[in-house]
């Protein structure tokens, strides 16, 4: 189950790119641009985690962060191009829960959300447990595919593909995203590439490949996989795009 987070970012390609990340892991992501829409947001949606940059117009990061700490637990993770160990010092002072200089990288950027939801409540238990669909286990801590506890042997974009759609029964998921998910956003490769690794998928963990049970078609959209809450796992896979959630 992703986090919904609040990302608080004035550079506009910078906060469309974290945007990205977060959500290609799985998160809800809101984005903000100043410090005061970082304070109202926050109030009024109770993110699970914050994203927030220090140089902000209006109100800036360390004057967010002191605010909402005294008022809410929200787990906080700063950005800076302030690198001294004074500035470091300060922010977690203030109760930053993680501080990220720049530039970094994304993927940093993202292991370290993990890492703080881990800590929380809420996500202790939440977070990287395994999928469970039918008989399909998909397990991405131990990155390992059980089908009627049977392992089951992947690629490693066989497996990304797999843990999204596992992640989020019921969800209909582009070619594209699925894409970058097992791609990430630096490789260029076909739309139709996906539908290479999912036929693929299909006859490793499909009963019969032909009507899948598991990993299901949306015609004009892309595939998502069997919600046992609602269709269950058994139907053919054949849906309407129109259906598509």
């Amino acid at each position: 189950m992703g986090a919904r987070i609040l990302v608080a970012e004035d550079d506009h390609k910078q906060a469309d790119l974290v945007r990205r990340y977060l959500e290609r892991d799985g998160h809800a992501v809101v984005v903000v641009r100043d410090g005061r829409a970082a304070l109202d947001e926050a109030r009024r949606r109770a993110p699970d985690l914050l994203v927030l940059d220090v140089m902000m117009p209006r109100v800036d990061g360390l004057d967010v962060c002191r605010i909402l700490r005294s008022e809410t637990d929200v787990p906080i993770v700063m950005l800076t191009a302030r690198s001294t160990e004074d500035d470091l010092l300060l922010g977690l002072d203030l109760g930053a829960d993680d501080y990220i200089t720049k530039p970094y990288s994304p993927r940093e950027l993202v292991a370290r959300v993990r890492t703080v939801l881990r800590r929380t409540a809420r996500f202790a238990t939440a977070v990287d447990q395994p999928h469970q669909i039918g008989e399909l286990q998909v397990d991405p801590v131990r990155h390992e595919v059980r089908l009627g506890g049977r392992r089951i042997d992947l690629t490693p974009a066989e497996f990304k593909i797999l843990e999204c759609l596992a992640a989020s029964p019921g969800r209909a998921f582009t070619r594209q995203y699925l894409l970058e998910q097992a791609f990430g956003f630096e490789h260029y490769v076909l739309d139709r590439t996906i539908d290479v690794h999912v036929m693929n998928l299909r006859r490793k963990i499909e009963p019969d490949p032909a009507e899948p049970m598991y990993v299901q078609t949306v015609y004009g959209v892309g595939y998502r996989m069997a919600d046992p809450a609602g269709d269950g796992a058994g139907s053919t896979g054949r849906m309407e795009a129109s259906d598509a959630t």
